[in-house]
C-alpha cells in the first residue's frame, strides 16, 4: 500500500524562502518508500515562491492531490465573502476565479512531467458563516462552472472541513456535509460529472468534537456513493503544543514504541483501524496522512522521520497486525 502525504505540513518553518532548507527536507521525504505522492497546497501559482524550483525538486514520478485551503485561508483573511459557496456574488465569483488559477497550475504540472499526475482536486466550501452567508444553492452553482472545465484527468472531491456549529467556535466554518453532499448529487445529476467526497478525521472530530464524528462523516459520505479519500491528521481535546480543539493536524498517539507520535492525541491506533474499516479503505482513490509538528524548532530530518512512523503506523493497521 501507498499513501498520499500531506509534507507540505511538516514542512521546515522559516522566516524568508530558503530553498535550500526546503529542498533538503523534501530530498528526506523522497526516502519514505510507501508514498506514492504528496498532497500539493496551491495558493494562487504552482508553488507559492518559485514553480521551477518546485519543478525541478520532486519526485518525477510522484501522484498529486491538490488541496486550495492554503489559498483559501490566506483570501478569507481579506475578504470574509470569499469562497465557491458564498452568498454574495463578488465573493462566490473571486472563489470561482481562484480555482481557475489552480487549473492552469494542474495543466502546467502535468505539461512538465508528461502524463497526468494530478489526480485529484480537493474543493472546500468556504466562506466562514460566523463572516458571510453560504449556501448550497450557491456552491451548486459554482460547480456547475468548475466541472464543465477539462481538469486533464484529475477528479474533483470537495475535502469537507468542519461546519459552522451554533454554540461553537470554528476554525473553518464551512457548509454542513449534508449540504455539500445535497449540491454533490444535484450537480452529478445534471451535469454527468462524478464529484466526490473527501474526509480528513481532524477536521472531523473538530466539527463535532468527537472521535465519533469521523466514522459518522465517513459511513454517510460513503452511504451516499461518493466518498473518494481518508486523510490522518489528530487532534486533541486536552492542552498539548498542538493546542485544544485546533485544526493543527497533530501526529497520532503512540502506534508503535521508539515511533515518533504524540502525547494526548485523539488519533489513536483504535481510531485509525475503524476509520479505514468504516471507509472500506479499499475502494478509496487515495489514503494518506497530513501532520504537523511542534516545537516549530524541530531539524529536518526529525519532521521526515513523523512523517514516516505516521505512514508505518497506516502499514501496521491496513495489514491487521
Amino acid at each position: 500500500m501507498k499513501y498520499i502525504l500531506g509534507a507540505y505540513a511538516t514542512a521546515p518553518v522559516s522566516d524568508s524562502w530558503q530553498p535550500e532548507l526546503q529542498e533538503s527536507y523534501l530530498n528526506g521525504i523522497k526516502q519514505i518508500e510507501n508514498i506514492r505522492g504528496i498532497e500539493h497546497p496551491f495558493t494562487g501559482q504552482l508553488h507559492a515562491h518559485d514553480d521551477e524550483w518546485f519543478l525541478r525538486n520532486i519526485d518525477p514520478d510522484w501522484s498529486f492531490v491538490f488541496t486550495g485551503v492554503p489559498g483559501v485561508m490566506e483570501r478569507l483573511a481579506k475578504d470574509g465573502t470569499f469562497g465557491i459557496a458564498s452568498d454574495v456574488e463578488s465573493g462566490r465569483t473571486a472563489g470561482i476565479d481562484f480555482y481557475r488559477q489552480m487549473h492552469a497550475a494542474v495543466i502546467k504540472l502535468n505539461g512538465h512531467l508528461g502524463r497526468k499526475a494530478v489526480e485529484t482536486i480537493q474543493l472546500h466550501t468556504s466562506p466562514n458563516r460566523t463572516a458571510s452567508p453560504s449556501s448550497s444553492d450557491a456552491l451548486k452553482r459554482s460547480l456547475e462552472e468548475i466541472v464543465s472545465w477539462d481538469w486533464d484527468g484529475a477528479g474533483l472531491v470537495i475535502e469537507h472541513c468542519d461546519a459552522f456549529v451554533e454554540g461553537l467556535k470554528p476554525e473553518k466554518g464551512f457548509l454542513t456535509l449534508e449540504e455539500e453532499i445535497e449540491s454533490i448529487l444535484a450537480v452529478n445529476q445534471q451535469c454527468g460529472s462524478n464529484l466526490g467526497l473527501s474526509i480528513n478525521w481532524g477536521r472531523s472530530a473538530l466539527e463535532t468534537r468527537s472521535i465519533e464524528g469521523p466514522l459518522e462523516h465517513l459511513r454517510i459520505a460513503r452511504e451516499a456513493g461518493l466518498l473518494r479519500g481518508l486523510m490522518f491528521s489528530g487532534i486533541s481535546d486536552c492542552d498539548t503544543p498542538y493546542g485544544v480543539w485546533r485544526d493543527t493536524h497533530m501526529p497520532p498517539a503512540e502506534i508503535f514504541p521508539g515511533g515518533h507520535f504524540a502525547n494526548g492525541s485523539l488519533l489513536t491506533r483504535d481510531q485509525i483501524a475503524l476509520s479505514l474499516e468504516v471507509a472500506e479503505w479499499q475502494r478509496l482513490d487515495f489514503i494518506g496522512a497530513k501532520i504537523g509538528v511542534r516545537p516549530q524548532a524541530l531539524d529536518g530530518p526529525t519532521r521526515v522521520a513523523y512523517n514516516r512512523d505516521c505512514l508505518a503506523a497506516l502499514d501496521l493497521l491496513i495489514s491487521g497486525r
